[in-house]
């Protein structure tokens, strides 16, 4: 058994099921001998459209998606699994990475963005982390009373809000993180989140932001990105 199946608790009854998206064949064929040793299911498809059948078809734990494709924009596989099955993680990949490309990426909720080429250790640790995540969440969720959730939702948008108009809470936040944060109700989740810019995690938990309540958000990002 591999680390990661201990650290999953994997039982020999289930592997992972993970649809890796990519057209260049060496790449698909590398990562599924890689993920294939580590002990997931792997299924390649060589297009967006491959790939939309496949996630409709099959039931799968993770999505490694290549941005760039033959015949759609990979952003938009991402956009629509995101928003069929939000519960599903992504991993996303490229040779053309931007800022701008990332900060796009990270929007839709996406586990992580590694830019080609990337290691073998870094891809198994960020499928990894994905299912971890993914085997956490609702252990986190029903540990916490509707109320709590919005109060905290409440407190997250009026942070958001507020470092829209208030440069020097702006700064503070930007500088000091969240040690900002204390005079709101919040997690200490909740508090990493925003003062990392972790849409992930904010799309999960609060809901689809405004262009406003995104500012700080892009900025810290950006910020991280360079």
């Amino acid at each position: 058994m591999t680390q990661v199946q201990k650290n999953l608790a994997i039982t020999s009854e289930y592997h992972p099921h993970i649809l890796v998206m990519e057209d260049d064949l060496n790449v698909a064929k590398g990562l599924e001998m890689v993920l294939t040793q580590e002990g997931y299911d792997v299924y390649l498809a060589g297009t967006g459209k491959l790939a939309m059948e496949a996630f409709k078809n099959k039931q799968f734990d993770l999505l490694v998606a290549d941005i760039r494709l033959p015949d759609i924009n990979g952003m938009e596989i991402i956009r629509e699994v995101k928003e069929s099955k939000p519960e599903m993680e992504v991993i996303a990949i490229t040779g053309y990475a931007t800022t701008s490309l990332s900060v796009e990426a990270m929007k839709l909720g996406i586990a992580d963005f590694l830019p080609k080429p990337f290691t073998e250790d870094e891809i198994k640790s960020s499928i990894s982390e994905a299912l971890r995540s993914r085997q956490a969440k609702p252990a986190v969720q029903s540990a916490e009373t509707q109320e709590e959730k919005l109060i905290q939702k409440r407190h997250v948008i009026e942070v958001l809000n507020r470092t829209a108009d208030d440069e020097d809470f702006w700064m503070n936040l930007m500088e000091k993180g969240s040690l900002a944060l204390d005079a709101y109700v919040l997690s200490d989740e909740a508090k990493a989140a925003i003062a990392s810019g972790d849409l992930r995690w904010i799309n999960q938990n609060i809901g689809e932001l405004t262009q406003k309540q995104l500012m700080f958000i892009y900025k810290r990002l950006e910020r991280e990105a360079w």
